[in-house]
C-alpha cells in the first residue's frame, strides 16, 4: 500500500472514530438531568459555561462522576462547534424534569430567559405599592433609601406627588433589574394613559387639568370594585361638584388619617380637618389617593349622565343610587343602619 493511500486510511479512520465519539458523547448532551422538581440556573453577568457545568455538577443534576465528567465533555464538544460560551445570555432559566443539557444550551444561546412577573393593584396607595415592593424577590432594591420625593425625582418627575402616579398593571422582569427601572415603566404608562383619556374626554367636565381628573379617577377606584359602577359613581361625583355639593365620600377622610387609621372610621374623624376631609372641604382633594386603573380614569373622564346624587353600599359590592336625599335615607335604612349603628347619614345638601 502506498504511503499516500495509508496516509488517506488513516485519516479515513480517524474522522470515523471522530464522529463515533462525538455522537457517543452527543448523547449525554440529550440525557435528562437529575431532577425531581423545577430547577433555575442563575447566569449572572461574567458567568462561564464552565461556571455553569460546575454548579450543576455541585447540585447533583449532572449524575455520578464518570456521567458528570461526560457531560462536561459533551458541551465542550458542542461548545466547539457552536460557540454558545461566547453568545449565552445573563439571566435565569428554567428547567423542569425531564429537560437536559442541551435544553439548557438552547436556552442559553436563545436568550430564554426566565420573566418574573409583578402585580401593581389597582386601588393600592403609593405607601402600600412601596412595602409590596420591597417584598418581590429577584428585583435589585435600589429605592429602600430613597424617599418619596427622591424616587419621583428618578423617574422624571420631580416635585410631583406620588399618589396615582403609576399605573395599575402586571409587570415582567428578569432577575437583577432594578424596583426604580419597573417604577419608571408604570409611571410613563399611567402619562400615557391619563393623557389619551384627557383628549377623548367628555365635554363640560368640572376639571381644570388632567390632574385633577387623576384625582377623581382614584376617588371613584377606592369607591367601588363593581367595573359597570364606575361610569356611575363618577357621575355622583361630577354632578356633586357642579351643584357646589361637598363630595363626602369616606376613602378621602381614611387617606387624609394616614397611618392613624385603624380600621374603624369614626364620627370624630369625618369632622377632623384634614386636607383630605371631604365632608370638610369643598371640591376635590389636593392629590390622588390611591393608584386609579385605567377603567377609573376613563370613567372619571366620561362618566355616566345620571340624576343620582346619592349612592349607599349595599353590602355586596355593589351599591344602591339615588336621586333625592329622602330615597337616599330609606336606602341607608335598608342597606347600612340594620347591620352598623354608626354608620353615617347622606351627604349633606348644597347651601
Amino acid at each position: 500500500m502506498s504511503s499516500i493511500k495509508r496516509l488517506a486510511l488513516m485519516a479515513l479512520l480517524a474522522l470515523v472514530v471522530t464522529v463515533a465519539a462525538g455522537a457517543w458523547l452527543s448523547g449525554y448532551l440529550h440525557r435528562p438531568l437529575v431532577m425531581d422538581d423545577d430547577v433555575l440556573v442563575d447566569v449572572p453577568r461574567g458567568a462561564s459555561l464552565s461556571g455553569v457545568l460546575v454548579r450543576l455538577e455541585q447540585d447533583g443534576r449532572l449524575g455520578a462522576p464518570r456521567e458528570a465528567a461526560l457531560r462536561r465533555a459533551s458541551v465542550r464538544l458542542y461548545d466547539l462547534f457552536s460557540g454558545v460560551s461566547q453568545q449565552m445570555h445573563v439571566g435565569e432559566y428554567r428547567l423542569a424534569p425531564g429537560d437536559t443539557l442541551m435544553t439548557l444550551l438552547e436556552k442559553l444561546e436563545n436568550g430564554a430567559v426566565l420573566q418574573r412577573a409583578f402585580t401593581l393593584v389597582e386601588g393600592w396607595n403609593f405607601r402600600e405599592l412601596r412595602a409590596a415592593l420591597a417584598q418581590v424577590q429577584g428585583l435589585a432594591h435600589s429605592t429602600s433609601e430613597l424617599n418619596d420625593a427622591a424616587i419621583m425625582k428618578r423617574v422624571g418627575s420631580p416635585g410631583v406627588h406620588p399618589e396615582g402616579q403609576f399605573a395599575p398593571d402586571t409587570y415582567f422582569f428578569t432577575r437583577g433589574d432594578e424596583d426604580l427601572a419597573l417604577l419608571k415603566r408604570a409611571h410613563e404608562r399611567q402619562k400615557a394613559l391619563l393623557e389619551s383619556a384627557w383628549e377623548d374626554r367628555a365635554p363640560g367636565l368640572p376639571y381644570d387639568n388632567p390632574y385633577q381628573a387623576l384625582v377623581m379617577a382614584s376617588i371613584v377606584e377606592k369607591e367601588t370594585g363593581a367595573a359597570h359602577e364606575r361610569a356611575e359613581i363618577a357621575g355622583v361625583f361630577v354632578s356633586r361638584l357642579r351643584k357646589g355639593m361637598r363630595l363626602q365620600t369616606d376613602p378621602t377622610v381614611i387617606y387624609g388619617l394616614g397611618e392613624a387609621y385603624d380600621g374603624n372610621l369614626r364620627r370624630a374623624d369625618l369632622r377632623r380637618e384634614t386636607a383630605y376631609n371631604t365632608y370638610v372641604i369643598r371640591g376635590l382633594p389636593p392629590t390622588p389617593i390611591a393608584m386609579p386603573g385605567a377603567d377609573a380614569i376613563q370613567a372619571a373622564l366620561n362618566p355616566a349622565a345620571t340624576e343620582a346624587l346619592y349612592f349607599v353600599a349595599r353590602g355586596d359590592g355593589t351599591h344602591k343610587f339615588s336621586r333625592t336625599l329622602e330615597e337616599h335615607e330609606q336606602a341607608v335604612r335598608d342597606y347600612q343602619l340594620r347591620r352598623r349603628e354608626n354608620y353615617r347619614s347622606a351627604p349633606e345638601q348644597s347651601r
